[in-house]
């Protein structure tokens, strides 16, 4: 049986967003879905070592929290948070994006996810989706 917690529930959607971006149709899509899954996989750091705090502050994306909780991963906060503008432009259909930008988001979204299961102790062979 296989135990999980936020941060391998959060890795395995990443997981699952790789391979869909693997199979997507468009370097639009590809490139959604490999952002997408690093943005799952930077929040299952955040889901490791954050620690709640009982003050309301204001809503902060994880690309700005993740340089103070895991320092390691400040250039791939860097990284992904300068696409961000460009998968949500991608989201609303416009033309942003070609498919080197696609693949190449994509291979580094698969490092960056190997990276955090190696960080968090997770196999990677743990983080993909249980089947059955």
């Amino acid at each position: 049986m296989r135990v999980t917690t936020p941060s391998s529930d959060l890795l395995a959607a990443a997981q699952r967003g790789l391979v869909e971006a693997t199979y997507a149709e468009t370097a639009a899509e590809r490139y959604v879905d490999a952002h997408l899954s690093a943005l799952r996989s930077a929040a299952a750091i955040l889901a490791a070592r954050a620690q709640p705090t009982k003050s309301r502050t204001r809503l902060r994306s994880v690309w700005s929290v993740l340089p103070s909780i895991a320092p390691e991963c400040a250039e791939w906060a860097e990284f992904f948070a300068a696409s961000a503008a460009k998968r949500s432009a991608a989201e609303a259909g416009l033309s942003v994006v070609s498919q080197r930008e696609a693949d190449d988001l994509l291979r580094d979204a698969e490092i960056f996810h190997d990276q955090v299961c190696t960080m968090l102790h997770i196999d990677r062979q743990q983080s993909l989706p249980a089947t059955g």
